[in-house]
Parts: structure tokens; sequence; C-alpha cells
């Protein structure tokens, strides 16, 4: 079956080194958490806010061996009055058969306030 883990973090500055840096970080504890082996990668969707102009967060996954075959792609996050700015999304669709409720998604930096609920339950060794 297919499932969908979820991610986001947060970069103080619009730097290519820091969007780069932060990204990767979320990739790492993504497939960490998860044991995701990238044969078993259906694709992966990144996000980020309209502040966010320096690289495409997606070249960093390109950092990681055995994952150069990946399908990856990145995209501009919708502008919403009060949404978190800064910020960087995952959706990593991938086969297994992991319960829904055993995936781990993860939020870092700022993005803890995304899913607060999930910190709570999934994430507290993070």
């Amino acid at each position: 079956m297919f499932r969908g883990i979820r991610g986001a973090t947060t970069v103080t500055e619009d730097t290519e080194t820091e969007v780069l840096t932060k990204t990767k970080q979320l990739l790492e504890a993504i497939i960490s958490k998860n044991q995701v082996d990238p044969e078993r990668v259906v694709q992966i969707l990144i996000s980020a806010t309209q502040d966010i102009h320096s690289v495409f967060p997606a070249k960093a996954l390109r950092q990681f061996e055995g994952w150069t075959y990946v399908p990856v792609t990145c995209m501009q996050e919708l502008d919403i009055d009060g949404g978190l700015k800064k910020c960087i999304r995952v959706l990593m669709t991938v086969q297994t058969d992991v319960k829904q409720e055993d995936i781990q998604h993860v939020y870092l930096e700022e993005a803890v306030t995304l899913r607060p609920d999930l910190q709570l339950t999934k994430n507290k060794e993070l």
C-alpha cells in the first residue's frame, strides 16, 4: 500500500546554505524515523513559502547516496494570511506495510506549531 509521510521545517534566513541544510536535516529525520528505502519511494513533493527563493529545496535530496532516481519536485506553498513564514514542507509517498498511525511525521524548528498533536505523541525523541 501507499502512505504519505509529512514533515516541515523553517529557516531563519533565505540563503542557499540554510535552505539546503534545514531541508537535508528534515529529509534525514523522515528517512531515519520511518526506515525509508529509496527503492520504495514513489515521489517526494516539497513546497516552500513565497519568501524562499534562494534555491530549490529539492536540491538537498541529491546529496543522499542512492536517491538519484527518486522523483522529486518543488512548488510554492499557498500564501495564507497568518501562515508560517520561511517554511519548507515535505510529502514523501512510499510503499509500505506500516499502519497509518505508526507513520512518523516530522516537524522541526518553528514548524512544530503546525502539528503540535503529532509532536506530543510521536516525536518526543527528536
